[in-house]
């Protein structure tokens, strides 16, 4: 039997156990309003599962979406405050760190790896080597899409390929269409597309492939989510759980590709299923987080500051450019 004064020892150490578990559980926030934006394209696609969860009101926090075809649209948004979240291109996150939100963003993680593709109907284009001479037609001006296939071109010693951009990949698309014989570089899933509805257009190369060859053992990253710090810092367990929704719905891409599709159609990224789901498997969704994230995203930036300083603003962004979890 327990003495009084044992007792009292006893009832003490438990009580202070008790204290310091709470007092290393986190506070509970309140749930969040996240604003999200993204490109109409992969981003978008791996988003669609998290977006179907949110209406069905299946998460912790509400969100709305914001969807656009052109980076520079949801880049001001993002710096105007007006978004959260924020799904780019990998080389105008770094743009927008060292040039324009003073270092406000970070990125939380990659969402798309390689998923630029060479497309026409000249079957004497099978490699980057290739075009010599000729005039390509693509999108992104000043975004991953010019950056990567300027590198690529530059170490296979091409000089004189004339480089055409268009506004959206729609355009790019309708001039294969009508002229099978130009060649073109086109994200996917647009790529799939112009090709479903022309069957003299054929796959010539994957620029992402093309870079793994030559870069070094760095990979091809396209896109990348980032948060702005401010909405961080005030919600960091609503982001922390935006992660693991993002997690699941990429995932879900891979192992769900019908429901994804009938998503990715429904939210008019792809207008017809049928495409959307033959699409996916090229489109590299997903959800890289933590140290496997800024590796992949290091070597990438590093690359592309190599050959252009400008491309990634400057300068390769410091170590507070990646976040790391405070669960990892």
């Amino acid at each position: 039997m327990l003495t009084k004064r044992a007792f009292i020892i006893l009832l003490t150490v438990l009580l202070l156990a008790s204290c310091l578990a709470c007092a290393k559980k986190p506070k509970a926030e309140p749930a969040a309003t996240i604003r999200v934006g993204s490109l109409k394209g992969p981003t978008s696609m791996g988003l669609v599962q998290l977006r179907k969860a949110a209406e069905n009101g299946e998460l912790t926090d509400s969100y709305s979406f914001t969807m656009a075809t052109d980076a520079s649209e949801i880049a001001a948004s993002l710096v105007a405050g007006e978004l959260d979240i924020a799904l780019i291109p990998a080389n105008l996150a770094a743009v927008l760190y060292n040039k324009r939100t003073e270092k406000g963003i970070q990125v939380i993680d990659i969402n798309t790896l390689g998923v630029l593709y060479c497309i026409t109907g000249d079957e004497s284009i099978s490699s980057v080597s290739d075009l010599a001479g000729r005039t390509v037609y693509l999108t992104g001006q000043g975004t991953t899409p010019e950056y990567s296939l300027r590198y690529l071109l530059e170490q296979a010693g091409v000089t004189d390929c004339a480089l055409e951009f268009k506004s959206e990949a729609t355009e790019v698309a309708a001039l294969l269409a009508a002229d099978p014989a130009q060649i073109a570089v086109l994200p996917q899933p647009f790529a799939t597309v112009a090709m479903v509805q022309n069957d003299a257009l054929r796959e010539a190369f994957s620029l992402g492939e093309g870079w793994d060859a030559v870069s070094g053992g760095s990979r091809m990253v396209t896109g990348v989510t980032v948060v702005r710090k401010d909405f961080l810092k005030e919600h960091p367990q609503a982001v922390e759980r935006f992660l693991a929704a993002h997690a699941d719905s990429a995932a879900k891409a891979s192992s769900d590709p019908a429901g994804t599709a009938k998503l990715v159609a429904e939210y008019g990224i792809i207008e017809k299923e049928p495409v959307a789901q033959k699409a996916l498997p090229k489109c590299a969704v997903s959800c890289i987080t933590g140290a496997e994230m800024e590796s992949a995203l290091k070597g990438y930036l590093e690359v592309l500051y190599q050959a252009d300083p400008a491309s990634v603003g400057g300068e390769v962004p410091d170590g507070g450019f990646y976040y790391a979890s405070p669960k990892t």
